[in-house]
């Protein structure tokens, strides 16, 4: 298996964990705004998650299996994290999850763009396919900025002292 197999592999493994992270994110989010904008970039990454695959296969680079089962199995292990709830939701993973969603596009950007760099030397690459996914990529982040926004005044600002309203 060469690098660029390697490297591609493990960012479908992240995309396959990423979608479900993602739809999960907005089925739970408190705020139903939010959760809507949400809505709006797990679609969008599931549609990245597709034209990743149609690069992998331009490429001739196999998916695999296991590194995908296994994301999938990480994301959902990391659900139990401690967050000060027994049974109810903490109202700080909504802020947590989107910090989550922006770390995750971040590195599918970071993806998009290293391909940008292969596609100066492999003409099966289309540039201008990577430009459109890197500028999603930025409205994603720029989408997930303001939903992290209101989710931090919604959730972080609460009244902490005497006198405060």
């Amino acid at each position: 298996m060469d690098a660029l197999e390697i490297y591609l592999r493990n960012h479908w493994a992240g995309a396959a964990a990423g979608v479900d992270f993602a739809r999960r994110a907005a089925r739970s989010h408190s705020d139903r705004e939010v959760a809507r904008v949400l809505d709006g970039v797990a679609q969008d990454i599931a549609e990245d998650r597709d034209q990743l695959a149609r690069l992998m296969d331009t490429l001739g680079v196999g998916r695999g299996h296991v590194m995908p089962l296994a994301a999938r199995a990480v994301e959902r292990l990391g659900r139990l994290k401690p967050n000060g709830r027994i049974v109810r939701r903490s109202p700080v993973s909504d802020v947590l999850e989107i910090e989550g969603l922006r770390s995750a596009v971040i590195g599918k950007r970071a993806g998009w763009e290293s391909l940008r760099v292969l596609a100066r030397d492999d003409s099966r690459l289309d540039v201008a396919v990577l430009d459109a996914l890197i500028a999603r990529a930025d409205d994603q982040l720029r989408r997930l900025e303001e939903a992290h926004t209101m989710s931090v005044e919604a959730q972080l600002l609460t009244p902490r002292g005497p006198g405060r309203p």
